[in-house]
């Protein structure tokens, strides 16, 4: 009821998306009907700091008698829940906060932390991955902190790319045709040999080269990269770090299979 109520819908949330499905019963729609809600391979978290909240006392014998577990968070041990229930979880909170000792704060804040702690060690208990994290978190932070490299990049005739030789000519129709501002420079095996943006464009010409000088002699070479099975996070980091907006993606054997540019994660509208 009250204040620990809106601590149970967040405990009930955190278990949700780490991996153990959970919703809020208050007691009083509870004690109306909503008790349906409620099957037999269920446990019930019951939350009253004093232990004898009328409204919650009257159904817990209801739900014992359907064969369900009730775990009591309290700090009254000896209260008419903690009699009720399985398990007795003792926050041991004897003064609020509150400068009036009255209203919940001290007790609300424990008990946050108690349902934290019991969702970590669930998802300890049942081996939750990031994956998993990852599949119920699609939107947010979490869900660039959790994408791959893969899940972003582009591949094939997507991917802006010249040979050593191509001209200063060519170079410019492929990064203007492909709009990434930038294009990768490969030999005929496939390998990552360079990098040629807008900028070494600009610095080229300032230093004297045209339109027929080839893509080795401006391209900057060991450009920076990333594999990828890693994080888009890792991405972004390193395309921070090093002041650039696109990262080639190469294999373990140097080999490019893709390219992701800074817009390909800030477009997914997840941080």
């Amino acid at each position: 009821m009250g204040k620990s109520g809106l601590i149970c819908k967040k405990i009930a949330a955190t278990l949700s998306s780490t991996g153990t499905p959970a919703f809020f019963l208050h007691p009083t729609d509870a004690a109306h009907g909503d008790l349906g809600m409620v099957r037999g391979e269920d446990t019930v978290i019951a939350v009253s700091n004093s232990g004898e909240t009328q409204e919650l006392l009257s159904i817990i014998p209801i739900i014992k008698s359907f064969g369900i577990p009730v775990i009591a968070i309290t700090s009254n041990p000896q209260s008419s829940l903690a009699r009720l229930s399985d398990v007795v979880i003792n926050l041991n909170v004897h003064k609020e906060a509150c400068p009036l000792n009255l209203a919940p704060t001290t007790s609300t804040t424990a008990t946050l932390a108690v349902g934290d702690a019991i969702a970590a060690a669930l998802m300890k208990l049942k081996g939750f991955t990031d994956r998993d994290f990852k599949r119920l978190h699609p939107g947010g932070k979490l869900g660039i902190r959790l994408s791959k490299v893969k899940e972003l990049m582009r591949r094939g005739k997507e991917i802006p790319r010249v040979n050593l030789n191509s001209s200063v000519k060519e170079v410019i129709y492929e990064i203007s045709s492909k709009k990434l501002g930038a294009t990768l420079v490969i030999d005929e095996t496939g390998n990552l040999k360079g990098i040629i943006t807008d900028g070494d464009l600009r610095r080229a010409f300032e230093r004297g080269f045209d339109l027929n000088s080839r893509a080795k002699e401006i391209m900057t070479k060991k450009p920076k990269v990333i594999k990828e099975d890693l994080f888009a996070e890792e991405a972004l980091k390193i395309m921070e770090e090093n002041k650039i907006t696109v990262l080639p993606i190469v294999n373990n054997e140097g080999k490019v299979t893709g390219i992701i540019h800074l817009h390909d994660i800030l477009g997914r509208r997840i941080l």
